[in-house]
């Protein structure tokens, strides 16, 4: 039986409030945080019944390093990284709407591009481009940040309309996130990888705008590799590319793609492992570092005791 972590139930001395997203739990102690990465996997908004060994290490592993070779660009939200699985910083105001931008036409762009569409959050496509073909330049296509439900396309001038964000501070989140993905791309190219496309979630700390979340993640992003790209481009072949879109396409080929009604398909334990062993390729192809177990004996309780020693 595969191990991981699937949820905590911890309460701390001065904790305030505590909340349950998709993969991550986050405990709130007034103008501080401490976000737990669980093993939890979602796929079509949906969170799959079994966790996956190590996701949430490479996830939340991942982030803080990526938090951190971006910190002269942007500051964020981290303070400490007390576990591999943990990050505790400020609690920050986040935006609603989530910072979208894209290199390439793939994924979601791809198939608006492909039923018709020229512009997309209010942003004109040029005619005439193919699947996975790069943007003369990156485009930005914002979404709405639901509290419930999926989120929706929506333009920067319909964000200014409705006031979502101020115009001033939209212009300074549009700024942080052409250079965020300039460094990003950066970055996956000295791996020998092209960082596609990603999300940014911003949040307000002190009236300053903070980064938050996790950044450039095979959860929040998509990349290919480098040295087939112009040969599968010109044979008009799928790209090899690294993110969780393999759990997606599995799902579909089970029959599942979250619609009303569909049952989510029984994940064999050798599919387990399989994705576990991927999210750890991803890790150490996206970082070009070795990744390190932080074994499942007693982790609760040492998840418990490093966020402990920092609150109370």
């Amino acid at each position: 039986m595969s191990q991981g972590i699937i949820s905590t139930e911890y309460q701390f001395k001065g904790q305030t409030g505590k909340y349950t997203g998709k993969v991550r739990e986050v405990y709130e102690f007034g103008e501080k945080l401490a976000m737990i990465a669980t093993d939890r996997i979602s796929a079509f908004d949906v969170v799959l019944p079994k966790p996956i060994p190590y996701k949430g290490q490479v996830l939340n592993q991942l982030a803080a390093k990526f938090l951190d070779a971006t910190s002269d660009i942007v500051p964020n939200w981290v303070e400490s990284s007390p576990h591999p699985n943990v990050t505790f910083g400020k609690r920050c105001v986040p935006f609603k709407v989530e910072m979208v931008i894209r290199g390439y036409l793939t994924g979601h762009a791809w198939r608006e591009y492909r039923d018709g569409k020229r512009v997309l959050c209010g942003v004109p496509m040029p005619e005439g481009m193919k699947e996975n073909e790069k943007f003369p330049s990156p485009i930005i296509t914002p979404t709405t940040k639901a509290d419930e439900g999926h989120d929706e396309d929506i333009s920067r001038e319909e964000i200014l309309r409705q006031e979502i964000v101020s115009e001033s501070d939209y212009l300074v989140l549009e700024d942080y996130t052409r250079k965020l993905f300039e460094r990003g791309t950066k970055i996956a190219a000295e791996r020998g990888l092209i960082l596609v496309d990603t999300k940014y979630e911003f949040g307000k700390f002190n009236d300053e705008i903070y980064l938050i979340d996790e950044v450039h993640t095979p959860d929040s992003s998509r990349y290919f590799y480098q040295e087939p790209y112009q040969d599968l481009l010109d044979n008009n072949q799928p790209q090899k590319q690294l993110s969780k879109e393999f759990v997606r396409q599995w799902l579909i080929s089970e029959g599942f793609q979250g619609k009303e009604g569909q049952q989510i398909p029984e994940i064999p334990e050798e599919r387990i492992q399989m994705i576990s062993d991927r999210y750890i390729e991803l890790y150490e192809n996206i970082s070009g570092e070795k990744f390190v177990k932080d074994e499942y004996s007693n982790k609760l309780a040492r998840i418990k005791e490093e966020i402990a020693q920092i609150v109370e």
